[in-house]
């Protein structure tokens, strides 16, 4: 998820489209957290890994 984030993010500020930019951050965000949560162990949805 962070990997697509980064690459949504970039491709958006390449080619100036907003949505791609917003939906990029929002997925890097959501990535960090998820890894985040599960690199200090604490089981998410019943997983120790999201992946």
């Amino acid at each position: 998820m962070l990997i697509l984030g980064l690459v949504l993010f970039l491709l958006g500020l390449f080619l100036h489209v907003g949505i791609l930019e917003t939906i990029g951050i929002v997925l890097l965000i959501i990535g960090a957290v998820l890894w985040i949560l599960g690199a200090v162990g604490r089981p998410l949805a019943g997983r120790r890994h999201y992946w």
